[in-house]
């Protein structure tokens, strides 16, 4: 049961999620400048919107990644999709969502600390690869610049991409589909890599969405052991109402498609998400699970992230295990409650209490 102060906290959270609201719609201007076009659907997708089959680049000499705030070495031909062609910098930890993503408005194509090492071998103890998925208006850096020093620091071979746009820091905003072509040609590129058989995936967001349907329409269900999502839009959102009412008013939804293709299909009744949920939500061969928060103010309401209940579905919120935690949606991924939470999924034979 919650307490009288825990619903408080809520209640005063309610004008800020608001305004969160209306920051996300205004992004979605953003999107329009700064999505490349190279995230058009005709530009990544085959007939009847899929996502055009990719193949994979293996590469011949494997990039290294340099100390923090250094360049690292890039093999030619070998950059993932919608990622640098050259060299990319390696940033430092940060200690939460904003600090991170103003870091990388002048790095684009910064890295997390710990991630993309392409000679890392995985070893006994974490035998699978863990690739990061950073959602909606983000980028790998924002995303994971705590979560991916600390994976690395647990012996994990750790990789991130960043998606769904070429250029600018803010990425994930192209055709959900296309996206997910891309993130498999990355998680060929780090099985051949690693030589791993299968990945782990963590994905935050729309990262916590899209693999799935990758793991359903690109042959992702062989190559993916676990998919840990934190705050997934799997039954969409409706943006606090303004989703909503870009269905009810004529012509908004196009403008919204227009400028943000991936915002469209994550609003609540979406054609993508009745398809990606219809026959079955998930796959028996993957285990998933679902980290919410009460006070999520993009993914509203927090239940829609809920995958329906099956044996290999683990749905959780962060309430559960710290009842006084009001992170919300943005910063979770530096939450520290939801990082014991995705280390318990990843290694559950050595899953440790999670602490507030």
């Amino acid at each position: 049961m919650r307490s009288n102060g825990t619903m408080r906290a809520r209640h005063r959270r309610r004008p800020t999620a608001a305004l969160t609201g209306l920051a996300v719609a205004a992004g979605l201007l953003l999107a329009g400048a700064t999505a490349a076009p190279a995230t058009a659907r005709s530009a990544a997708e085959a007939p009847g919107g899929r996502a055009a089959p990719s193949t994979p680049t293996t590469p011949t000499t494997p990039t290294t990644q340099a100390p923090a705030g250094r360049a690292a070495p890039a093999a030619p031909g070998t950059a993932a999709p919608g990622t640098s062609t050259t060299a990319d910098p390696v940033g430092p930890p940060q200690g939460n969502f904003l600090s991170a993503f103003l870091y990388s408005t002048t790095r684009p194509t910064v890295l997390p600390t710990g991630a993309n090492d392409w000679t890392c071998k995985p070893g006994p103890a974490h035998p699978r690869p863990v690739v990061l998925v950073h959602g909606t208006f983000e980028n790998r850096y924002a995303n994971w610049a705590a979560l991916s020093p600390k994976l690395k620091d647990d012996g994990y071979c750790v990789f991130a991409l960043n998606y769904g746009g070429s250029k600018g820091p803010v990425l994930a905003t192209g055709d959900i589909a296309a996206s997910a072509g891309q993130l498999a040609a990355f998680v060929d590129r780090v099985r051949a890599a690693t030589g791993a058989d299968k990945v782990d995936i963590v994905g935050h967001s729309q990262g916590g969405m899209m693999p799935r349907h990758y793991i359903k329409n690109l042959g992702g269900a062989a190559k993916v052991g676990r998919l840990v999502a934190l705050v997934p839009s799997n039954h969409g959102t409706s943006l606090l109402g303004l989703g909503l009412l870009a269905r009810l008013v004529p012509g908004a939804d196009a403008v919204v498609g227009a400028a943000c293709p991936a915002c469209e299909q994550q609003i609540v009744g979406s054609r993508f998400l009745k398809e990606l949920n219809a026959g079955g939500e998930t796959d028996p061969a993957v285990d998933y699970t679902v980290i919410a928060t009460w006070y999520d103010e993009v993914v509203t309401p927090y239940t829609s992230a809920f995958l329906a209940p099956a044996r290999n579905v683990s749905n959780q919120t962060i309430q559960s295990h710290c009842l006084v935690n009001t992170t919300a949606h943005i910063n979770i991924t530096y939450d520290r409650t939801a990082t014991r939470l995705v280390q318990n999924a990843l290694d559950p034979a050595h899953a440790q209490r999670p602490t507030c």
